[in-house]
């Protein structure tokens, strides 16, 4: 059965592999692309939505909707050893300055999650990629917009691995907190894919390099932007793979069978400079103890690198 998916993303390099991913997936129908601030600007996430359907131009294009410039400061992205942002490149999507057409008519993105959620009620799942800023947005403007989503998949927080953008939290729940609160108190049929399970799954240069289809707009596209991922990576991180985080949640979605996951009580510190952001699982026995939280445990490594060769391997 064809499962109806909208993608939320700030999208870097490792969004966008995923997002192309979901794009060929013939098991998914990718029905819209929605733009959050987070990893990149706000006009820097929508147009790099925009620049990834123009370079792979899927047979079917889903719908597109525009992060609105918030007033508040787009969020620092210091980690100890360089920038998060760095990691993507001057454009997010590497350095390269993709040429594409300007959208005449923009629609906002919080407005669109909810339109289409509300036009077919409990067949949608929505994946995150980044900070959960439009979900909660979309909640606070539609109080029916959880209750009327199929399922919410997120790719954030973490179990025992600490953090990415500091010693405690993930950088998409440190990035807007407030929201992911929310969402995690919120009744929601919600599933979270946590560090521990998305930094996992790597890509070897070695791996990379043996995609080779010449007739693939997919791969001539990732071909312009993985490298920079590569040696950033290298460069700021010291890895010498790239962590497929991103792919691994949309396999999330697609492929359940290669996950194991278990309820948990999840919440999310809002204060202190040193865990601000940071996820709290409570792993105390408390019998009349409710678990808000479906968190992902484990995954069948290969099984995901395998989804994704063969997708891009078997693509026109």
């Amino acid at each position: 059965m064809v499962r109806k998916l909208i993608i939320d993303a700030d999208p870097g390099i490792r969004d966008a592999l995923a997002i192309v991913l979901a794009l060929l997936d013939p098991e998914l129908d990718v029905i819209a692309l929605t733009a959050t601030r987070g990893n990149v600007t706000a006009a820097k996430a929508t147009r790099n939505l925009e620049s990834i359907l123009e370079q792979v131009d899927p047979p079917k294009w889903p719908r597109l909707g525009s992060a609105v410039k918030s007033p508040d400061p787009e969020p620092a992205c210091l980690t100890e050893l360089g920038t998060i942002a760095s990691l993507d490149g001057k454009f997010g999507l590497g350095d390269v300055d993709f040429t594409m057409s300007e959208l005449q008519h923009r629609h906002d993105s919080v407005k669109l999650l909810i339109d289409l959620v509300r036009d077919d009620p409990n067949r949608i799942t929505l994946l995150t990629l980044g900070p959960l800023t439009n979900v909660a947005a979309a909640t606070e403007r539609a109080g029916d917009f959880l209750s009327k989503l199929g399922s919410l998949v997120c790719l954030g927080g973490s179990v025992s691995d600490g953090g990415d953008v500091s010693a405690t939290a993930e950088y998409n729940i440190w990035s807007d907190p407030e929201a992911a609160r929310s969402v995690l108190n919120s009744s929601a049929n919600k599933t979270f894919v946590p560090l521990d399970v998305s930094n996992s799954v790597t890509l070897s240069l070695e791996q990379y390099n043996r995609l080779r289809n010449p007739s693939s707009r997919a791969i001539e596209f990732l071909q312009k932007i993985v490298p920079h991922a590569f040696r950033a990576h290298h460069q700021l991180l010291g890895q010498e793979c790239l962590p497929l985080r991103e792919v691994v949640a949309v396999a999330a979605v697609a492929r359940p069978n290669l996950f194991q996951s278990q309820r948990m009580v999840v919440d999310v510190e809002l204060g202190g400079h040193l865990c601000r952001g940071m996820t709290v699982v409570d792993r105390r026995y408390r019998p009349h103890a409710i678990e808000n939280a479906t968190v992902v445990t484990e995954v069948d490594g290969q099984g995901v690198l395998d989804y994704m060769m063969n997708l891009l391997q078997q693509t026109q």
